[in-house]
């Protein structure tokens, strides 16, 4: 059965995103009519900024972080009988003209999880980031079994399978790892990346300004490795599951060809 718009809910996760949220909810409402904003504590009027226009928006008091946030979005969106979640983040960084692509890909590819992957433009991507970026791919992908274009991109849908996934551990900005880990592990779930823009601070002069990003590199990044190493090395044959890892290439949903250097397999007939 074909997911369409009207399938799907839009998780967005926001933490002082007064500058850009207005913009992105927007953007995403032109492609869906179901929104769900998740401002976990705020502080610089990020609800106010919304309050008129027709989006379900949930408040924590406090902060809580990324994971949860995502958390109580995927919950709030199934029960509202949603068929699948597509998560963006709320500081103007995804383009919400993708996620028509991102419903193509997960129609070609049903039951699987749909990345947003920056791979155009990539020159635009601050070095640090694309460096981090490429050693998290690294990572993540040895936890999942298989090779992943963009394991930390935040545009993704999810199948109602997986954001109904209970006891996955990890916060912040783990969890996001960890979910493509358990989906891999707990359901048999591959994922998909469709190519899409890299959006930074500065990369353009005239471009939109964005506010510094909440990820940081090395902390992050350790407490995501450190998290993934644990886990492989729980598996046993930490070789054994390294060479099955690099034996399955990334799958990218690329009809235009752009990107045919990366290695792809096709969607299953019949699906």
């Amino acid at each position: 059965m074909v997911i369409d718009r009207n399938d799907v809910h839009i998780v967005i996760p926001a933490l002082n995103e007064a500058l850009r949220i207005r913009g992105v909810v927007e953007g995403a409402l032109r492609e869906c009519p179901n929104v769900i904003v998740v401002d976990d504590g705020s502080d610089d009027g990020t609800g106010e900024r919304i309050a008129d226009l027709p989006v379900v928006v949930l408040r924590h008091a406090q902060r809580m972080g990324k994971g949860a946030a995502l958390r109580d979005g995927f919950a709030e969106a199934l029960r509202r009988g949603a068929r699948g979640v597509i998560t963006m983040d709320g500081d103007g960084q995804h383009d919400a003209a993708d996620i028509p692509r991102l419903l193509d890909a997960a129609n070609a590819y049903p039951n699987h999880i749909v990345i947003g992957a920056r791979l155009r433009k990539r020159a635009s991507q601050p070095g640090y980031r694309r460096l981090a970026n490429e050693f998290g791919d690294w990572g993540i992908s040895w936890g999942c079994g298989f090779l992943v274009a963009d394991t930390q991109s935040g545009q993704r849908f999810y199948p109602a399978s997986v954001a109904a996934l209970r006891d996955v551990p990890g916060e912040d900005f783990v969890f996001e790892a960890q979910i493509l880990i358990t989906a891999s592990r707990r359901l048999g779930v591959r994922c998909v990346s469709v190519p899409i823009e890299s959006r930074y601070q500065g990369a353009e002069p005239a471009g939109p300004q964005f506010r510094k990003s909440h990820f940081r590199p090395l902390r992050d990044l350790y407490r995501i490795t450190s998290h993934v190493v644990k886990q492989v090395w729980n598996y046993g044959n930490v070789v054994r599951e390294y060479r099955t890892t690099r034996a399955h290439p990334p799958l990218v949903h690329d009809p235009s060809g752009e990107f045919a250097r990366v290695p792809l397999q096709r969607a299953p007939r019949g699906a």
